[in-house]
């Protein structure tokens, strides 16, 4: 029978993976086979600077792990060599580097993985990795964003520049339109005579 010490090591790596599990937003589980340790060492490294946790583990601790959690259905391909990897706060990395790298090593294969709480197949995880990365989607939301806000302090501006300080004074309610400016002609005197503006809802 393993020892105390044994079976405490182990009680603190289920632990450990319960609120890795719970903390993550994305998570892949992989079968590593056949992966080279130069290829290893470069997979890993990619993963660390996207920010996305990778680590081998014992099907028997993973399952005892997601037993604790809401990823019922997780467990169903724990067989072989398993390997996981889960990032706090990126959807698609974690996706994105492994597809890739499963890609061109035909014994490197994607088993599952979770988004949020629910558990995804090889498909989904696939359809994960096509999308952009994060930064990229960020900056998508970032520009979307930040149109109407620039558009609104051009407004106020026009306003100011045209009333004086008795601008200042303007109803609530045409500052509330003043975004719209931008789309009007230069000689607008007022942000109610400007056309209506088009926001574009921001993955």
């Amino acid at each position: 029978m393993p020892s105390q010490k044994v079976l405490e090591q182990k009680q603190q790596i289920v632990a450990d993976l319960v609120e890795r599990l719970n903390s993550a937003c994305a998570g892949v589980i992989v079968d590593y086979r056949g992966i080279t340790v130069v290829d290893d060492t470069k997979l890993r490294k990619e993963l660390r600077e996207a920010g996305v946790e990778y680590t081998v583990v014992k099907n028997t601790l993973l399952k005892l792990a997601i037993e604790k959690t809401e990823l019922n259905g997780l467990d169903a391909v724990l067989e072989g060599t398993t390997a996981i990897a889960t990032s706090a706060d990126d959807y698609v990395a974690a996706a994105r580097i492994l597809c890739k790298y499963a890609d061109s090593n035909k014994n490197f294969t994607i088993k599952n993985g979770f988004l949020d709480n629910d558990v995804i197949d090889v498909d989904k995880i696939n359809g994960l990795a096509k999308l952009p990365s994060r930064e990229i989607l960020l900056a998508n939301v970032l520009g979307a964003f930040n149109a109407p806000i620039a558009a609104f302090a051009r407004a106020v501006q026009a306003i100011v520049d045209k009333g004086g300080v008795e601008a200042t004074e303007a109803p609530a309610e045409e500052v509330a339109e003043a975004p719209a400016a931008e789309e009007a002609p230069a000689e607008a005197p007022a942000a109610e005579e400007a056309a209506p503006a088009t926001e574009e809802a921001a993955e």
